[in-house]
C-alpha cells in the first residue's frame, strides 16, 4: 500500500496507508461506533461531506453486496479504518470493500491509531480534515494543513438538496395498500420507505425542495420528513414546507434531520453538537413511558427545546418525548394538539438494533386515527 496522511484542522497528523481510491478529499472528521453495518454507513446520505472513522478495528470482512446499500452510491467524503480485511468472506458478497471504494473514487486511509483519533475527537470535537495519498501526499504538512483549514465547514452547509432525488418516485405498498405517504427526501435511506411499505403504505418520495403545495397535492394520509446531511438552519425551504403541512393538519412523522426541521418549524433553535452521535448503540429514553431503546444514530446537530413540561408553539402545545441518556440532548418531539411527532434517531436501522421499529406502527396508527 502507498503512504497516506490524515490531517486534522487543529494540526494533528496521522500517517498510514492508502485505502480505496488515491488522491485527496476534505470533510468533517467524525467517528462511528458501530461494530456492524459498514456498508449501510458508507451509503447513508447523512454522511455527505464527512470523513468517517470506524472505531471497530477490522472493517471489510463481509465485503459488499447489492442488497444492503441505503442509496445509489457511497456517500462519505472519506473513510478511515484501522485494519482493512484482506479477504471478503460472505455468501452474499459481490466484491470487496476496498474495490468498491476505488471504483467510486472514495479516498480512504488505514491507520494504526483509530483509537487515538477517536479519543482526540472526543476531547477536541468534530473538525475539518483531509486525507492525502499518492501525488497529493507529496506536499508538505504545513501546506496540507492550510488546505484543510480552507475547506468548507459543516456549519451553514445546505446539503439536503445535493443528496436528494431529482425526480419523485413511488415505493408501492407490500400487500394491500392501507395509506398514502408523502415522504420528503432530505437524504432518505432506502430502508425507510421499505419499512413503511411493509406496513401497507404507498410511499411517494419527493425531492428535498418539494413545497407544501407539492406535498398536499398527493392528498396523503401522512407526511414523512427523512434523515439527511448538513445544517438544519440552512434548509429554510424544508421548514416552510413543513409549516404548510402542519397548517393543513396532516399527520406528520420525522426522523433525524426531519426531527430538526420539525423543531425549527415549531419555532425552536438548533445547534451543533461537539462530536455528534454516530453508531448503533445510543441509549434513548421515551419520557412518556420510561422505556429505553438502544438506537441507531447519525447526526451532528440537535434541537434546543425546553426539557421540563409542555411548551407553546404556533401549532399548540408541544413536549420533548425522548432524551439521550449519554448527554441529555433532545431525541424526540411531539405536538399535543395535532398529529405530529419526530425522533432524532433511525428506527429503520437496517444493520440493527431494531428496538425502535414500532415507531412506524405508531405513524400508521396516527394516520388511521386521523381519517
Amino acid at each position: 500500500m502507498n503512504p497516506a496522511l490524515l490531517v486534522l484542522e487543529d494540526g494533528r497528523v496521522f500517517r498510514g496507508a492508502a485505502y480505496g481510491a488515491e488522491g485527496e478529499t476534505f470533510g468533517e472528521m467524525v467517528f462511528n461506533t458501530g461494530m456492524t453495518g459498514y456498508q449501510e454507513t458508507l451509503t447513508d446520505p447523512s454522511y455527505a461531506r464527512q470523513i468517517v472513522a470506524m472505531t471497530s478495528p477490522h472493517i471489510g470482512n463481509t465485503g459488499v453486496n447489492d442488497e444492503d446499500p441505503e442509496s445509489r452510491r457511497i456517500q462519505v467524503a472519506g473513510y478511515v479504518v484501522r485494519e482493512p480485511a484482506r479477504v471478503a468472506s460472505n455468501w452474499r458478497a459481490t466484491g470487496s470493500l476496498g474495490s468498491a471504494l476505488r471504483d467510486q473514487g472514495v479516498v480512504g486511509i488505514a491507520i494504526p491509531g483509530t483509537r487515538a483519533l477517536t479519543r482526540h475527537l472526543r476531547d477536541r470535537g468534530a473538525m475539518r480534515a483531509g486525507i492525502f495519498s499518492g501525488a497529493a501526499a507529496g506536499a508538505g504538512e504545513d501546506a496540507l494543513l492550510e488546505r484543510v483549514r480552507g475547506s468548507a465547514p459543516m456549519e451553514g452547509a445546505d446539503l439536503a438538496r445535493d443528496v436528494s432525488t431529482d425526480e419523485p418516485y413511488v415505493v408501492p405498498a407490500i400487500g394491500a395498500k392501507r395509506f398514502t405517504v408523502a415522504a420528503v427526501d432530505l437524504g432518505i435511506k432506502s430502508m425507510t420507505p421499505q419499512r413503511m411499505a411493509e406496513r401497507g403504505c404507498e410511499v411517494h418520495v419527493l425531492p428535498a425542495t418539494a413545497t407544501a403545495a407539492d406535498i398536499l397535492a398527493l392528498n396523503p394520509d401522512g407526511v414523512f420528513f427523512s434523515n439527511g446531511p448538513g445544517d438544519p438552519s440552512a434548509a429554510g425551504y424544508a421548514v416552510d414546507a413543513l409549516r404548510g403541512v402542519l397548517d393543513a393538519g396532516r399527520p406528520f412523522f420525522g426522523i433525524c434531520f426531519g426531527n430538526q426541521i420539525f423543531g425549527r418549524a415549531l419555532g425552536l433553535g438548533t445547534y451543533k453538537l461537539r462530536f455528534g452521535h454516530r453508531g448503533i448503540n445510543q441509549p434513548v429514553q421515551d419520557r412518556t413511558t420510561g422505556k429505553v431503546d438502544v438506537s441507531a444514530h447519525n447526526h451532528g446537530f440537535a434541537v434546543d427545546a425546553p426539557a421540563d413540561g409542555p411548551f407553546d408553539t404556533p401549532y399548540g402545545r408541544a413536549e420533548v418525548t425522548h432524551v439521550n441518556l449519554n448527554d441529555g440532548c433532545v431525541e424526540g418531539l411531539r405536538l399535543l394538539d395535532r398529529p405530529a411527532f419526530s425522533v432524532q434517531y433511525h428506527p429503520e436501522a437496517a444493520a440493527g438494533p431494531h428496538d425502535a421499529s414500532g415507531l412506524f406502527d405508531r405513524f400508521c396508527e396516527m394516520m388511521e386515527g386521523s381519517r
